[in-house]
């Protein structure tokens, strides 16, 4: 007995040592059969995976940055097991429309962002970019980040560049260089083109010279997303001319954070969601984003006529006595539509010249300054503020039945608008930490506006085939392991307008590139985020 015991241990060790030796398929299996299946084991779950398709029970196998394995893996082995039972398993959300690119760099990890369940966010918005796109993707990928990243081209700011805020058309030589930024911007990267034609100076640009810009994007394989010149009263020729843009210039086009805005257009949500499906009829491709909320946020900029901003002059324009009559009247016309004799509804977020200010409202400042509730004192403080240095501002002006209607369109997909924003910083839009549980939690749960398989498509597969992510926005074996897992009994957004520094609740676990970022509703410390470039990148 002993002397076969010994046999067989020599026997043993000649056959290991000539594994080692060789180095081969055997030492390669060796190692193979010793390791763990997965790296990242997602088990008990209900995949929700982004097709809109009715949720099944499934295991989630992660290897590296790919997802692996779908279906019942109980009995796999994995270096990481999540335990998702009673848990949705869904693709990682992807909002196409935030306002992140000056902060991520001192708030890299980004938890307003993830603890939403977000993994890819897009900048770019508004006709505002960085120019050109290079150097600030290589920063951002220098500094690493928690999520991954893409922008648009901003035609706002590549118009700027060529002829400053000039009131006025662009010269056929002026509207050639800003096709070849924008070329060079698609070139670096871009998902496309953005417009702002409520800002400065997108407002000046007349509807062929956006035409020619979209047209050098479609060459390179982007989308057209504009923030459209009038969410208001003229919210509907609004849609008409950015689905005119996309007809004239054959490129995709979304409109931005799509509302009506003011009493007098409550409702006007059936017409322009019948302008889209007319359009989609006939071969436009148009789609829309939308946040949860009935208040937007911008500049108080916003309230003055467009005209008074042209050339950085509008404090000079204010200080002429006759040009700041005519100034306010055209401030009165936009006070009356869009809050009428409430100055309430217009809520401070931040203001440069004295942060005391943020979270009150022009009411407020009305009172303390025993002034009379009217448009006319409402108009005056805003000129007051925009002479101290300007504020941002919570604008209250859009109707829920608007909200809900937009929400079920098919068309329509989730984007927060959101700025990526620091707990306690200012008095910011509830939509920066709570967009997405909102939808969940308050459309989906409680109000039953939305399937769950249905909220959750607006967020994955429909953002990621609207910007070319073709590799992202699905549960799908071979795709990009971005995953959110969450409590669909418990989802909810915690920050309201009056209390706005809380995150959300309800996502538990955040893959970013297979990466565990957010553990148990922590984060982990890991910024795992890639720059994603549009179809148009050059290789690099």
């Amino acid at each position: 007995m002993y002397r076969g015991a010994v046999l067989t241990r020599v026997l043993a060790l000649l056959v290991v040592a000539a594994v080692l030796a060789d180095g081969g398929d055997g030492a390669l299996q060796a190692r193979q059969m010793s390791a763990p299946a997965f790296d990242v084991l997602i088990t008990g779950g209900r995949v929700v995976d982004g097709t809109g398709a009715t949720w099944f029970r499934a295991d989630v196998g992660v290897r590296g940055d790919r997802i692996a394995a779908i279906g019942d893996l109980r009995a796999a082995t994995a270096t990481t097991r999540i335990d998702a039972t009673g848990l949705v398993v869904a693709p990682g959300f992807i909002d196409p429309h935030v306002h992140a690119r000056e902060r991520i760099f001192t708030l890299p990890n980004a938890e307003g962002y993830l603890l939403q369940g977000l993994t890819t966010v897009v900048d770019g918005n508004d006709g505002s970019s960085p120019l050109p796109l290079a150097p600030w993707f290589d920063k951002v990928q220098a500094t690493t980040v928690s999520p991954n990243v893409a922008l648009f081209v901003g035609q706002g700011t590549v118009r700027e560049s060529v002829m400053g805020t000039a009131n006025r058309k662009a010269t056929p030589a002026e509207i050639a260089k800003m096709q070849a930024i924008v070329a060079a911007a698609m070139q670096d990267g871009a998902m496309g083109l953005s417009t702002g034609l409520a800002y400065v100076p997108g407002t000046f640009t007349p509807t062929d010279e956006i035409v020619a810009l979209a047209r050098t994007a479609r060459e390179h394989g982007g989308i057209y997303i504009s923030h459209m010149r009038d969410e208001g009263g003229g919210v509907l020729d609004s849609v008409k001319e950015t689905i005119a843009i996309g007809e004239a210039a054959a490129i995709p086009v979304q409109i931005s954070h799509h509302k009506v805005g003011g009493r007098k257009q409550f409702g006007q949500s059936v017409q322009s969601l019948a302008l889209i499906a007319a359009a989609r009829a006939r071969g436009i491709d148009v789609t829309f984003d939308q946040y949860p909320y009935t208040a937007s946020q911008t500049g108080l900029s916003l309230i003055f006529p467009r005209w008074a901003l042209a050339d950085d002059k509008l404090n000079e324009r204010l200080a002429s006595a006759g040009q700041r009559r005519e100034i306010k009247t055209g401030m009165l016309s936009f006070i009356d539509e869009r809050f009428g004799d409430d100055p309430s509804r217009i809520q401070l977020v931040r203001c440069g010249h004295d942060p005391a200010l943020a979270g009150k409202t022009i009411a407020d400042l009305l009172k303390a300054a025993g002034q009379p509730l009217t448009q006319g004192a409402t108009a005056d403080m805003v000129i007051e503020l925009q002479l101290k240095g300007g504020c941002s501002a919570i604008f209250h002006a859009y109707d829920e039945p608007d909200v809900e209607r937009f929400m079920q369109s098919p068309f329509g997909m989730i984007g927060s608008d959101g700025s990526l924003t620091a707990p306690g910083d200012g008095s910011p839009h509830p939509r920066a930490f709570g967009t997405y549980p909102r939808v969940l939690g308050h459309y989906v749960r409680e109000r039953k506006v939305l399937t769950l398989e249905e909220a959750v498509r607006k967020m994955t597969s429909f953002p990621a085939a609207r910007l070319g992510l073709t590799d992202r926005g699905l549960l799908k074996t071979g795709l990009i392991a971005d995953i959110a897992v969450f409590d669909p009994a418990t989802i909810i957004d915690k920050a309201t307008f009056t209390d706005p520094h809380h995150y959300s609740e309800g996502v538990r676990h955040v893959l970013v590139n297979g990466r565990v970022t957010i553990a148990n509703g922590v984060h982990t410390g890991v910024r795992a985020g890639r720059v994603l470039r549009g179809p148009g990148a050059a290789i690099r």
